[in-house]
């Protein structure tokens, strides 16, 4: 089978289509016939560099996000050969992960498909929903408290608004302007375009600040600025966390493995509730080419996604 990996850290051109044997599932796993994986941040920390690679391994996969059918199963695993699947293939450094043929992981890391929906659409669903959904339990907020997302309109953003939104949280959502019109249609109660001052232009709403921040553009400082004393600020990335002042909670999220927040999260996008988001779409055979486009950013809405 074909599989994106990468021998050695460099740009995306670090980015190899090779041919691997197709893996078996072992006890309480399955192998999923893969129809679309999606591209993520945490991909070009592997291919810069930026997360370093156990010694001795001669390569490492991509794609933590995908969508496909059980092709095979592995003792113990009760699942028919043909169900449709999302997966979370949470592991960073494995020799093949979700940008392949095939993928074997095991049943933590599975959820139903949104029943329906194009495989294209709901391999965006798993790394971003689970970060969202989880950095939003760090954020411990009662209906109508106030919650500033920043990058509101990106993958991880975006789904941040649509679950703030059935907490009955009030979002201050930041975004280009062009952005608006979505974001409010999304749950925003307001906007902040990211051309403004942030702490100014979020004061000017909220007189004493925010109750709470979920910094999904890595702002750090800055947002943190717009939060009230003794508010709570959660960031996506661990690299840009401000340090703590006026009795501030900062914190960290990084999405794990969880199967029954998966079938939720699956489930709630198969009813409308969250909405998948695909920027581009490119073969699998040129998956160099879709991870220059992603480091080049600007891609729009939504995710890139390789297919078979």
């Amino acid at each position: 089978m074909r599989a994106a990996v990468v021998k050695k850290a460099g740009g995306p051109e670090a980015v190899e289509v090779v041919e691997v044997p197709i893996p078996e599932p072992g006890p309480l796993e399955v192998r999923v016939k893969v129809a679309a994986a999606a591209l993520n941040p945490a991909d070009a920390a592997v291919w810069s560099g930026f997360f370093a690679p156990p010694e001795g391994i001669e390569y490492t996969g991509l794609g933590l996000d995908a969508a496909g059918t059980i092709d095979a199963v592995g003792p113990g695993v009760l699942l028919a050969v043909g169900t449709p699947v999302i997966v979370f293939d949470a592991p960073v450094f494995r020799p093949t992960k979700a940008q392949a043929d095939y993928l074997v992981t095991d049943l933590n890391s599975i959820a139903p498909a949104p029943e329906g929906m194009d495989p294209k659409l709901a391999a965006t669903i798993p790394l971003n929903t689970m970060t969202a959904s989880q950095a939003l339990d760090h954020l411990p907020l009662r209906p109508r408290d106030t919650l500033l997302v920043t990058g509101a309109a990106g993958a991880v953003g975006g789904y941040a608004v649509e679950l703030a939104r059935t907490r009955g949280v009030r979002i201050v959502a930041q975004g280009r302007p062009e952005d608006e019109e979505f974001l409010r249609d999304r749950g925003a109660t307001w906007f902040v375009s990211r051309e403004e001052e942030l702490s100014d232009a979020v004061q000017q709403l909220v007189l004493d600040g925010v109750d709470g921040v979920l910094d999904a553009a890595a702002l750090g400082a800055p947002a943190l600025a717009a939060v009230r004393d003794g508010g709570i600020f959660v960031s996506v990335r661990f690299d840009t966390l401000p340090a703590p002042e006026r009795g501030v909670v900062v914190r960290h999220t990084a999405a794990g493995p969880e199967p029954a927040r998966l079938a939720h999260l699956s489930a709630l996008a198969e009813v409308g509730v969250l909405t998948p988001r695909v920027a581009e779409v490119f073969p699998l055979a040129r998956a160099a080419e879709a991870h220059t486009r992603l480091a080049a950013g600007g891609a729009g809405r939504g995710r890139i996604v390789l297919v078979p």
